[in-house]
């Protein structure tokens, strides 16, 4: 080993490297790479995909002058390690530590932050034209987009703009046939074709005005070197097409991309991962709804599931598995998603439409438009609802409550638990005239015997978990756990709200009659969401007992444990229990 790795503390000191060094600071940097994320987790496979790639980025462009810009970010440990945070990588993802994605306020490298899919084209668009208003000409503006995201409608709106423009902008397909799960659809099939080379004509790209190389190895320095080096050289738009291997470097991460992706803590050696002793445990939320759609299935045909290339993470993978014609990954496509399942429901079925909540947003006007005001029976099923960890702000579900309580005709649901999700999950499919969301968070439940008999939920319906004097606290979803724990020897009423919208007015008749101080806890934004609610009918009935807003605080939460994240805005259980004691 040369230790070339520690010599780089910017892409200036790479410039300096002769193009012979590279191959071995492929190496370094790849197994430095596995070596923390081995032991901090994180996301693997996609960064040993790309390092050639980056590396290469970095010696031909003069970044940060040059803007370069990752879609996703998945893919950017091994940019950031180059761009002056080799030493503080250890931290990342971590509470107080670096981001996983890009993100502007962090360096000058970081041309644009990023979280979500699809967006690079347009902002590497958005930055060129910008050049070219100010007169920089020279400037290069690079997005590296995978073939997963660029089937993303978003992205075809901007190589629709780009192509009829002469900025300065090139585009980067980093092609592996992956996403998180296998990339699906006719561009991928496409794309197939392409790098078998029986796609001769009709290249969809050149189509669009860009000036089109490839398909080249991502992996072979000497090609990539001399085709950025006459890209950078070319004015217009441009489009390079890369073909990688997601996992490079590491065996196993080549042959399971899926579990790879994010496999946790594993054998920085073996590439082994680290099992942990089989301990009974709650299922993960995601994996009931998995399982109780299948068993939902089996006696409605009706009912069908939906997911925007996340089959794996929402777990409609079972359904796939055993029902391929009645459950669909249309790719990172949110807001088609959203629109197909309405237009499903228009023809008498049932579709459960699986998002997470952070993707959700991106759907929204389809939400309002397509399903609510046709009042179609649509079943959004929300995933990472609350406080997700790690993945920090682009991804924490804390806006939900918020941005659907106020659409007309939809009902919003949030179980505290599996037993309440797959009771719901029933009750929807028998019979529904309305649209309605049901939230729920990442990670494993609570109810160990989750596999009960079904039974029907009354829509609207609230529940009392704990009756007290004075004092009342009022959850959603999930948040019953630390409130049960929180008042575990107090004189505490507790109420299970379990509907955001409708509210259950008679439950909260009796409440506001029967306690001075009522306090509310979501894992949601404060501002809109489930205590707001509680606010605007307090004061719709002219009611002035003392209420207290507990959530997510007006700001954006960044990455840590979601334990570490719940004790900083106060909603762990000794935060909640030491309030709880003060208001008493």
């Amino acid at each position: 080993m040369q230790n070339l790795l520690q010599q780089i503390h910017s892409p200036e000191d790479l410039r300096d490297l002769s193009t012979n060094d590279l191959p071995e600071l492929a190496k370094e940097l790849r197994q430095f790479i596995i070596n923390i994320v081995a032991t901090k987790e994180g996301h693997l496979g996609a960064s040993l995909g790309v390092v050639e790639l980056t590396i290469a980025l970095h010696y031909t462009f003069n970044t940060p002058n040059d803007q370069l810009i990752w879609d996703v970010g998945h893919q950017a440990y091994g940019h950031k390690i180059l761009t002056g945070r080799r030493d503080q990588f250890h931290t990342n993802r971590q509470l107080g530590g670096i981001s996983g994605f890009p993100k502007r306020e962090e360096s000058e490298y970081d041309s644009f932050g990023v979280g979500h899919a699809s967006t690079s084209i347009s902002a590497a668009l958005g930055m060129a034209i910008a050049s070219k208003i100010k007169g920089d000409t020279e400037k290069q503006h690079i997005a590296v987009i995978g073939d997963a995201s660029i089937a993303g409608g978003m992205a075809f709106e901007g190589l629709n703009h780009a192509g009829v423009t002469d900025a300065n902008i090139l585009v980067i397909l980093n092609d592996n046939a992956i996403g998180i799960d296998p990339s699906v659809g006719a561009l991928k099939q496409y794309l197939t074709n392409v790098k078998k080379g029986t796609q001769k004509r009709n290249n969809i790209i050149k189509a669009l005005n860009f000036d089109y190389s490839g398909p080249i190895d991502g992996h072979d320095f000497e090609a990539l070197l001399k085709e950025l080096k006459r890209l950078k050289n070319t004015k217009g738009p441009k489009f390079l097409h890369v073909i990688t291997t997601k996992g490079k470097g590491l065996k196993q991460a080549e042959a399971d991309q899926v579990k790879y992706h994010a496999p946790g803590k594993f054998d920085a050696k073996t590439g082994d991962l680290i099992t942990k002793a089989k301990v009974k445990q709650p299922p993960k939320y995601q994996d009931v709804f998995g399982h109780t759609i299948v068993e939902l299935a089996k006696t409605n045909p009706k009912i069908v599931g939906i997911t925007p290339a996340m089959p794996t993470g929402s777990s409609l993978k079972f359904m796939m598995e055993a029902m391929p014609d009645r459950a669909f990954d249309v790719g990172i496509a949110e807001q088609h998603a959203v629109t197909l399942a309405a237009g499903m429901a228009t023809q008498g079925l049932i579709p459960f439409c699986n998002i997470y909540s952070t993707f959700l947003q991106r759907a929204y006007d389809q939400i309002i438009h397509d399903v609510a005001l046709q009042k179609l029976p649509v079943i959004f099923c929300l995933d990472r609802a609350g406080l997700v960890g790690a993945d920090g702000a682009t991804h924490h579900g804390v806006f939900d409550l918020s941005y659907l309580r106020c659409i007309p005709n939809l009902i919003i649901f949030a179980p505290r638990n599996e037993i309440e999700l797959r009771n719901i999950m029933y009750t929807v499919q028998l019979e529904l005239d309305a649209p309605i969301a049901i939230r729920y968070p990442r990670g494993i439940g609570v109810t160990i015997n989750w596999k009960q008999p079904f039974e029907s939920i009354e829509i609207g319906k609230g529940s009392c978990l704990k009756e007290g004097q004075k004092l009342a606290v009022l959850s959603i979803g999930n948040m019953a756990k630390n409130v049960t724990e929180a008042i575990e020897n107090l004189e505490v009423s507790h109420y299970d709200m379990r509907f955001v919208k409708p509210l259950d007015e008679t439950l909260l008749y009796h409440i506001f009659k029967s306690h001075h101080t009522i306090v509310t806890v979501e894992d949601n934004t404060i501002k809109g969401g489930f205590g707001s609610a509680i606010l605007e009918f307090a004061a719709q009935h002219s009611y002035n007992n003392t209420v207290k807003v507990l959530g997510i605080p007006d700001t954006f939460i960044e990455h840590g444990s979601t334990a570490e994240l719940q004790q900083a805005v106060g909603l762990d259980t000794n935060s909640l229990k030491a309030l709880f004691e003060s208001l008493l």
